[in-house]
């Protein structure tokens, strides 16, 4: 928008560097350029301002497809004023001498143009394919030909105006349509998220396998250990079992040789000692049977009075007294008898 300063009958019109300015005066141009300042006359001259700007025109709008199908497309244009003077001859972009704006609304009607244009152009393409060919295409085919068709259009041209860019930000089947296709894909999707599971349980449970046959493993290898630990326990408990029953018999036998030994030698020593007194026995009796009675009843008297401590009374009778006088006179006859027969020798 122009910066208009009213001073007295004149004023002065500052322009921006974006829009290009056109003075009229008396119906003939007397400034054309952008970004003009200068002073005028209001009486019989005519302003226009065109912007050189890019303008960005929004798009969103319906078509159907081949196959019947509603498509919904959104996207942006870009365009802008290539020949302003063209331009500011098919449409009007007279501004006010007050206050600066233009008079009418000249940038709706370029907009209307535009959307008009890539609306039949997009129309034309989403009409001859089918949703799924759209939908599998992609936004670049609409893209470019709306973008082709814009700028081969020949009012767009014509006008002063030049299409910059195009762009297709989404192009989308009606809701319930749009659900219809995703389900083929959700339902493959969960097929395989389902697959994923069940392989990921079928793994766990190939991994929970192993881990109890690798427990079962180690528990047999640890049964196998226990078995050969206990036969290993009763094979010591054996040895000990016959080390000590072996050291037992040769005590035995040891003890047993020795108590022979000793049973051998006491034997002997009795035998021995018995026989001794046997034979002294024997010797006394043969002792005893060549000894007068009368040697023993003294023997015997003697004895007795060795083992008596004291004698109180003794009492001698004739029968025991007789005899040993008998014998006394007899032996001393015969000593006399021997006596004298020695003599005569």
């Amino acid at each position: 928008m122009a910066d208009i300063t009213n001073i007295g009958f004149a004023r002065h019109l500052r322009s921006e560097l974006t829009a290009h300015v056109l003075h009229y005066r008396s119906g003939r141009l007397k400034r054309s350029g952008p970004g003009l300042s200068f002073w005028l006359m209001p009486m019989g001259a005519s302003i226009a301002e065109v912007p050189l700007d890019d303008r960005e025109l929004t798009l969103m709008f319906h078509a159907l497809s081949e196959d019947f199908q509603e498509v919904t497309v959104q996207g942006v244009v870009t365009y802008r004023v290539a020949d302003p003077e063209q331009l500011a001859r098919r449409v009007d972009f007279t501004i006010d001498m007050t206050t600066g704006r233009h008079r009418d609304q000249p940038l709706d009607r370029l907009t209307g143009t535009v959307t008009r244009l890539s609306q039949e152009l997009a129309s034309g393409h989403i009409v001859s394919n089918s949703l799924m060919t759209l939908l599998q295409q992609g936004t670049s085919p609409l893209r470019d030909a709306i973008h082709d068709g814009l700028i081969a259009e020949g009012s767009l041209a014509g006008m002063g105006l030049e299409i910059v860019s195009t762009r297709i930000t989404a192009l989308q089947p009606a809701t319930e349509m749009e659900r219809a296709l995703q389900m083929p894909t959700r339902e493959h999707i969960q097929q395989q998220a389902d697959e994923a599971t069940f392989a990921r349980r079928a793994l766990a449970v190939d991994k929970e396998r192993a881990i109890a046959e690798n427990e079962l493993s180690n528990r047999i290898e640890l049964a196998k250990r226990e078995e050969q630990l206990i036969d290993q326990h009763g094979e010591n408990d054996r040895r000990r079992a016959e080390t000590a029953a072996a050291a037992k018999t040769i005590e035995v036998e040891a003890e047993a040789a020795q108590k022979r030994t000793r049973a051998a030698a006491s034997a002997e020593a009795t035998r021995l000692t018995e026989g001794a007194r046997v034979e002294a026995e024997r010797e006394r009796m043969d002792v005893y049977a060549n000894t007068p009675p009368s040697v023993l009843t003294a023997l015997a008297a003697r004895e007795m009075a060795g083992t008596l401590k004291s004698i109180e009374h003794l009492t001698i009778t004739p029968e025991l007294i007789s005899p040993l006088l008998n014998k006394l006179a007899a032996n001393g006859s015969d000593n006399g008898k021997a006596a004298k027969g020695g003599a005569r020798r």
